[in-house]
């Protein structure tokens, strides 16, 4: 029933096809952002990458439910896979309120929060990749990490910003509403990256 080996390295290749889910919904995300026409179309396909990224979380439950010894501690392994798995579901939130609310052509705030948000989710990819062989990799894995921190603090200021023009200059207020909705969404995602990447800094430190 249980498996014993103590090298697995089938947590991490999932950790890594978790993470290119997250990826591939901000690139959905950045192609509506910069034409709008592609909406309706993406959020279908990011429906489909938030089933895919569902499975592979439940496979990695499931695994972890049948693996006697885990490669690092089992609560690390749940939470790292449920994080993912919720970074992708806060994209597919967004997507749809941008359909919902025909928000139309995007703010350029919303588009500099995507294309950081492709940045972080490239550099957790890299992490996943790395996070097999964690004593080998620690410094590189911890200079990632370093770097999802400097993208959320320019994400940050971005937000900042973006909020204090739709406050001065947006007289609509049902635009003023929906753009500072997906603003705080991205923004989120953007906070949800760190949160994941001092999650993976302190599994850096229990084991290299």
């Amino acid at each position: 029933m249980f498996n014993f080996k103590k090298k697995d390295t089938e947590f991490f290749d999932l950790f890594v096809k978790s993470a290119q889910y997250f990826y591939q919904g901000a690139l959905l995300m950045d192609e509506v952002m910069l034409d709008y026409s592609k909406a309706e179309n993406k959020v279908k396909e990011i429906n489909d990458i938030e089933h895919e990224a569902d499975a592979v979380n439940d496979q990695i439950i499931d695994k972890l439910n049948m693996t006697f010894i885990t490669p690092i501690d089992r609560e690390d392994i749940y939470a790292l896979a449920n994080s993912l798995d919720d970074g992708v579901d806060l994209l597919q939130g967004t997507l749809q309120r941008m359909v919902m609310y025909r928000t139309g052509k995007a703010m350029t705030g919303a588009i500099s929060l995507t294309k950081l948000l492709i940045e972080c989710t490239e550099a957790l990819i890299r992490i996943f990749n790395l996070l097999k062989d964690i004593k080998k990799n620690e410094l590189s894995i911890i200079d990632d990490a370093h770097k999802i921190e400097r993208l959320e603090s320019e994400g940050d200021r971005v937000y900042r910003h973006e909020m204090a023009y739709l406050f001065d200059k947006v007289q609509d207020p049902i635009e003023l509403i929906k753009w500072k909705d997906i603003l705080e969404n991205l923004e989120e995602t953007l906070d949800h990256c760190e949160k994941l990447s001092d999650m993976i800094r302190g599994v850096v430190m229990k084991y290299a």
